[in-house]
This record gives C-alpha cells, structure tokens and sequence, in this order.
C-alpha cells in the first residue's frame, strides 16, 4: 500500500540499489495506490471489521480452512462490488474536532 506520491515507482530501487537487486525487489511488490479522498488506513481498518463481522465471527478450526473462507469472502466481496463509502468531509472534520484546533484572539 502506498500514499499517491509520484516517488513511489519500481525505479526508485534502482536509484539505491544493484541492478539486480533492484530488479528482484520490482518483482516482489504490487503497488496498490490509495484513494484520493478519505482517509486510506481508515478504510482498510472498515474493510477489516467487514471481514471480521461477515466471515470470522465464528471458530475457524484449520489455517487452510482460515485461508479459503477468507478468499470466499473477499471474492464474493468483489463480484458485489462492495465499496467504502467515506462521509468524513472536510465540514464535519471542523466540528468535531474543534477542539484539537489552536484558539486565535483577534487584536483591534
């Protein structure tokens, strides 16, 4: 998971690193880029409560059968197209949390 900076590409490895080095790193990751609005990390922590209220509210008895009801899920998740839907707007963000912002006095 990576934020939207244009930093972070496969050729930032070879910019520190050996060639193939680099290359062998390249090949190790997928770059998943974050959503433009909302908050990345509060929608997988959504995403996550969502797996566990659907799929994980009951004993799982073997890491395989762990691994396949997890798949199920999210698999039955993307066939419905099930998204995060982020209400968190800017406005809202003021009023609650007004409290964290510095108090200005105003000087005539």
């Amino acid at each position: 998971m990576q934020d939207n900076l244009n930093t972070y590409t496969p050729g930032a490895f070879y910019e520190v690193l050996a060639p193939a080095q680099a290359f062998a790193l390249a090949e190790r990751f997928a770059p998943h880029d974050t959503p433009r609005k909302g908050s990345w990390l509060n929608m997988a922590e959504i995403e996550l409560a969502a797996l566990a209220k659907q799929c994980l509210d009951r004993r799982i008895p073997a890491v395989d059968a762990l691994r396949r009801e997890v798949l199920a899920w999210a698999d039955q998740r993307n066939r419905d197209r099930k998204t995060v839907h982020w209400k968190f707007a800017q406005k809202d963000a003021r009023i609650t949390l007004q409290r964290h912002y510095q108090k200005v006095q105003k000087f005539n």
